[in-house]
């Protein structure tokens, strides 16, 4: 049976009433791909720095640590455009199950890395399948909630997908403690623990996915389409087309703004906390494996507060444009991502300061991704719709991949230590001001009935 989406209700009626049971199931099912999806993501950002000191030589720990987030985002933009493609041209649902089986699986093994090339082809395929789900749970959800509740029901998706994060900050946080008092099996390193978790959560779900059917708004327009000779999910289309290619390229430049904001520096916040527990710790006479211990606990700290606070920067920035406009919530929001990283980058140095300062970067980095959900599958028709969100986000990913690599060659450049790559971290944030100029481009679709055609 396939997924019905009424007309519109009046918009006195909460919007969570619009819902049927159908409705429901796909709302928590895509929720939930992209919440786990999230969790992944993070548990990598906690673990990266730990594992790659483990697998290179320390003194290149520094350097190779953006490289291998520069490899994870060139797999997620590579599989985000692919996978968001085949998802409008064999159903949304279809596509979503392959994905979230890719990217549980790579996590996993992830664990099982012995040096930097085989721990970058795991974070590699891992991204693949991590960069297909954003595009496809939101084109599932869009398709399939009733048009009075499509805004709110896509901001409320990306906003839980914050409790992916604050999970493994909880997680990171117990695992950090045990290992702290040499409680961790098979004298496993914490960062192997932590993949080995992120395994997981996702077979909860993987049955449901495999049995969901596909939206009743996308089968009848597939239906119509092949009788009209109209592509699906054909990026060349994508490109040709007027309208959709004007929405497409600058989509992509404002979703490259944001992902730059947090996948290229905002997600490089642990290293600044780690150096920050070294200076707190350096006269505690601990071990190597005690300081990596309470490193890895704190980089948990940090992950939690950091995203605490982008739970409620998503939801408020989401309802904003749904009250407001789409184009005026993502300038507010990116030029909060802009002085908020500025803020961490150059006053961070305690750890007291990680405990308000880091909810506040988290607030304004993640508050731009509540708008994406919200505004980018409103730029698209049904046959290009997770095609366009895919493009926009994940091609934003391929550019956004250049940006740790770029701090990367800064911090070297600068003398490769902590205070150069705080500066490159700040020189890599105006990138979030770009996204800001061409916004005016795009148009206003607040109000507006998803386009068909």
């Amino acid at each position: 049976m396939t997924v019905s989406t009424d007309s519109a209700t009046p918009s006195s009626v909460p919007w969570w009433r619009l819902l049927n049971r159908g409705h429901w199931v796909v709302f928590f099912l895509a929720a939930m791909a992209w919440l786990i999806d999230c969790m992944d993501q993070q548990i990598f950002n906690i673990s990266r720095d730990a594992a790659v000191a483990d697998l290179v030589d320390k003194s290149l720990a520094i350097e190779y640590s953006p490289y291998t987030t520069s490899i994870f985002l060139v797999g997620w933009a590579i599989g985000g455009m692919i996978l968001g493609s085949l998802g409008d041209r064999y159903g949304r649902a279809r596509v979503l199950f392959f994905a979230v089986l890719m990217y549980a699986a790579c996590t996993g093994l992830s664990a099982a890395s012995t040096g930097f090339w085989d721990f970058s082809f795991y974070r590699f395929i891992t991204g693949i399948g991590v960069g297909g789900v954003f595009g496809l749970s939101v084109a599932l959800v869009a398709d399939s909630i009733p048009d009075g509740a499509r805004a709110q029901s896509l901001g409320v998706l990306q906003s839980l997908s914050a409790f992916g994060n604050i999970t493994t900050g909880l997680v990171g946080m117990g695992i950090g403690a045990l290992a702290i008092r040499g409680l961790l099996p098979f004298h496993l390193a914490t960062w192997q623990v932590l993949f080995i978790i992120g395994a997981f959560p996702a077979l909860i779900i993987l049955p449901s996915l495999f049995r969901l059917k596909e939206p009743e708004k996308w089968v009848k327009a597939k239906a119509e389409g092949e009788r009209k000779g109209i592509k699906f999910g054909s990026i060349k289309t994508l490109l040709s087309h007027p309208t959709w290619r004007k929405n497409a390229w600058l989509g992509m430049i404002v979703s490259s703004a944001g992902i730059v904001g947090l996948w290229g520096i905002g997600n490089f916040a642990p290293a600044i906390v780690r150096s920050i527990v070294d200076t707190h710790l350096a006269n505690a006479n601990l071990t190597a494996e005690a300081m990596s211990s309470e490193k890895a606990y704190w980089a948990a700290v940090g992950l939690l507060l950091q995203t605490t606070g982008g739970f409620f920067g998503m939801l408020a920035l989401s309802k904003f444009a749904q009250v407001k406009g789409r184009r005026a919530a993502a300038a507010l929001a990116l030029l909060l991502s802009f002085a908020t990283t500025v803020m961490v980058f150059s006053f961070m140095r305690t750890t007291s300061q990680m405990y308000w300062m880091l909810p506040i970067m988290g607030f304004g980095q993640y508050s731009i991704f509540g708008v994406y959900a919200v505004y980018l599958p409103e730029l698209f028709p049904t046959s290009l719709r997770s095609t366009g969100v895919s493009f926009c986000y994940n091609l934003g990913r391929l550019i956004a991949a250049t940006a740790p690599f770029t701090i990367g060659q800064i911090t070297r450049s600068l003398g490769g230590n902590i205070e150069a790559f705080r500066t490159g971290g700040i020189i890599v944030s105006t990138v979030l001001l770009i996204g800001i100029v061409v916004l005016p481009f795009l148009p206003e679709t607040m109000n507006r009935p998803l386009p068909e055609e």
